[in-house]
């Protein structure tokens, strides 16, 4: 039965020692955990990951017993050595990848010994996964620690069904290429089936590296790499709205909730929960809640700010750094502004329960959550939730994901101190009505999009990616295939052949003007048309012209410039439609100017269609500047009614009404279930041929496994055969 793996860096339950050396065993509270809490536990799934310990070799029997608890609780433990956890998890992932990706990379340290060490761990975690793992099984692995992982399992599960999710944003290609290792680590995300980001934004940042760093383009969010079609999409991910909503309503909220408001006070209430993290912008933060107090002295000794930082990695130096900027932040806010009476800011340097933190949500009138830089944050949705009385305003940093959804909160830039200061003026004077307004509004959606809807959206997409390949995916053509075709061919009466030119009946050749005809093929359609009831149409995004001149003298129709001119028996040649080409005036210079700065690329001008050629340019440019004509011209073209196609070594750019499945429906006969319809082809151009087929239709893709045709060949010689043996049947 098939089942779902989960892989993450920790598992759901941290594994500790206590001042004796006992083992404790701590449940998480993260989102992730809750979201997923309801798959690994179902069945025989499983959750693959590091407990959070290290042992010793003296601690063998203590490991043996982690090992049984979690494994009868459906995890399976990744045990890491003091020096890997050192290496890979402080370094390579909090060192390199998180500094990068938060776009602090002047923190960012490339070490080659802390990628080595990550590559290692990646590893144990493949071989951990491929212990498990049964062909049918779905993978689901999660985050930066583990970004090589899925390409290493693929490499030996080809078939597999895997699925990856960044937790954190992912940078803007200018960014992401200081990592000296930036291909590998998009070479391993690709490994993947469904690659899951937060936002559109991360998306389509990715997707800009994929393109300039791996010259992979994509359509609509679908890329194609190794055969395989990858779907790139935006998830953002919810909690567990129930959860909070009814911690907010429970006796023991409520009275920590008392015990909180009579210790402070009689004033409004700002809230800040964070980890500890320069990417938070926690000293900012205090930086601005002094401007405030200083540009509106009203509010002294009537607000004051409640600031919860969870301790993280303060053993090393910038974090520790960090620590104490916010500790004399605090003091010397506290001290400018304080009195006998009244505390400014009310400093916690520690976790709290979670009746703590809905006390704190229920008592708070606004919540500041602005960080420089975060991948969602779910501290501002946990606000949200908890608000059983609407009364409450939300400030949030338009940095963080959760801005692209929760638009009714005041969305604000941190780094622009004095615009986060008007805010919190503008929450502590809105009216209650518009409060409430706004936050039954963003209460609707969080409710909506919460964790679970999450988890379902994304294992529902990876399923249907799975499907879409196994549609797509064409069967590799055998003898018995070859007879059944040829005997097919011979039976009908009728037949009807749609043959694509360059790649598919001639080489693919690095000079277009060497593809000229040969004698074998032109004795090859000497034979098929010989015959008056085998008619040939050849299909061609060369010009008509050229068609003519190389072809013309056989009795075969066609189909010029990917569908802009037809030619059929007995008639002069003719556009499908009435055209415009007036927009090549503007599209032109833009090409001469890519073509002037790439030696030995050149353009062809077609009668409805420009081209880029860069058959002859060295390996590497000619795909970087393809990657950037593409982006250029989708830009520009989409107020144009144009479509900007990437071939073989080509970029066109044609009317969005031309392709040649359109131009193959003018033969009618392709419905006709007693005539033999037959098409191939080489280019992605191609697949609109072979969906315009009918589902009788025997259709080829040359040298690619992914395609809507139903059968693939090796190359133009297999086609070849195949015509030959059909002629002389």
């Amino acid at each position: 039965m098939a089942r779902t793996i989960i892989v993450s860096n920790r598992l759901p339950v941290k594994v500790q020692r206590d001042s004796n050396g006992d083992l404790q065993y701590k449940s998480s509270e993260g989102g992730l955990a809750t979201g997923l809490g309801s798959i690994y536990k179902d069945g025989d799934n499983v959750w693959v990951g590091w407990p959070g310990l290290y042992f010793k070799d003296k601690n063998k029997a203590q490991k043996a017993e982690v090992t049984e608890k979690l494994t009868s609780e459906n995890m399976d433990p990744v045990y890491l050595s003091e020096s890997e956890i050192k290496l890979f998890y402080e370094g390579f992932s909090n060192e390199t990848l998180w500094p990068t990706f938060h776009y602090f990379n002047q923190y960012a340290l490339y070490k080659k010994s802390y990628y080595d060490a990550y590559k290692k761990v990646n590893q144990k975690f493949c071989d951990a996964v491929l212990e498990l793992a049964n062909p049918d099984d779905t993978i689901w692995i999660h985050d930066y620690q583990l970004m090589l992982v899925p390409d290493m399992i693929r490499q030996k599960l080809p078939d597999a069904s895997i699925g990856f999710f960044l937790h954190i944003p992912f940078p803007s290609f200018e960014v992401f290429r200081l990592l000296p290792w930036r291909r590998e680590l998009l070479d391993g995300v690709l490994g993947s089936d469904l690659v899951g980001f937060h936002t559109y934004d991360d998306m389509r940042h990715f997707l800009s590296a994929v393109s300039r760093i791996c010259f992979i383009g994509n359509q609509q969010g679908q890329i194609t790499k190794d055969r395989r079609t990858i779907m790139i999409d935006s998830f953002p991910i919810g909690i567990d709205y129930d959860k909070y909503a009814n911690s907010s309503a429970a006796p023991s909220t409520l009275s920590k909730e008392v015990k909180f408001r009579t210790s402070m006070g009689d004033q409004k209430l700002m809230l800040s929960i964070d980890r500890l993290d320069y990417s938070k912008g926690i000293a900012a933060r205090l930086e601005i809640f002094d401007i405030f107090l200083s540009k509106y002295p009203e509010y002294q000794n009537k607000i004051s700010l409640i600031m919860v930082v969870v301790p993280s990695r303060d053993t090393v130096e910038k974090y520790k750094n960090l620590k104490e900027e916010v500790d004399l932040l605090v003091g010397r806010i506290n001290g400018k502004y304080g009195s006998m009476n009244w505390t400014p800011i009310h400093y916690f340097y520690r976790s709290f329960p979670l009746d703590d933190l809905s006390a704190f949500y229920r008592m708070a009138d606004v919540a500041l959550v602005t960080p420089m830089r975060d991948g969602m944050n779910l501290v501002c949705k946990e606000y949200v939730a908890s608000k059983l009385d609407k009364k409450g305003v939300l400030i949030l940093s338009e940095m963080a994901g959760a801005s692209k959804e929760l638009s009714e909160a005041l969305i604000v830039n941190p780094n622009d101190k004095h615009q986060v200061v008007d805010a919190i003026y503008k929450a502590l004077t809105m009216p209650v009505e518009e409060q409430e307004k706004h936050m039954a509004f963003m209460q609707k959606a969080i409710k909506k999009f919460d964790i679970h809807h999450w988890v379902k959206l994304f294992l529902d997409r990876l399923n249907s990616v799975k499907e879409q390949q196994k549609v797509m995916g064409t069967k590799v053509m055998d003898d018995s295939m070859v007879e059944n075709i040829v005997n097919e061919f011979k039976s009908k009466e009728k037949r009807l052949l749609f043959l694509d030119y360059d790649g598919t009946l001639v080489p693919f050749n690095s000079d277009p003007k060497e593809a000229k005809p040969d004698d074998e093929l032109r004795n090859l359609l000497t034979q098929l048309t010989a015959d008056k009831n085998t008619n040939v149409v050849i299909i061609s995004g060369r010009d008509k012209d050229t068609l003519q001149e190389w072809l013309g003298e056989f009795d075969v129709e066609f189909v010029g410039e990917h569908g802009v001119w037809l030619k059929m028996r007995g008639e002069d040649w003719k556009t499908i439609d009435s055209l415009d080409d007036s927009w090549k005036d503007a599209i032109r210079p833009i090409l001469e100017m890519y073509t002037d700065k790439t030696p030995r690329s050149f353009i062809e001008e077609k009668d409805y269609s420009l081209v880029w050629h860069y058959r002859q340019v060295e390996t590497g440019l000619g795909e970087l500047r393809a990657r950037e004509i593409i982006s250029h011209l989708k830009y520009l073209s989409s107020n144009m009614n144009l479509e900007v196609l990437e071939g073989n070594k080509v970029v066109e750019i044609k009317n969005l009404e031309i392709n040649k499945g359109k131009a193959t429906s003018r033969w009618a006969d392709t419905k006709n279930k007693n005539n033999f319809v037959f098409a191939v082809g080489d280019d992605w151009t191609d697949e609109d041929t072979f969906k315009a087929m009918p589902k009788h239709a025997c259709t080829i893709k040359v040298g690619d496994l992914r395609s809507a045709a139903k059968y693939s060949v090796k190359d133009h010689f297999a086609v070849r055969e195949l015509l030959s043996l059909m002629a002389n049947s």
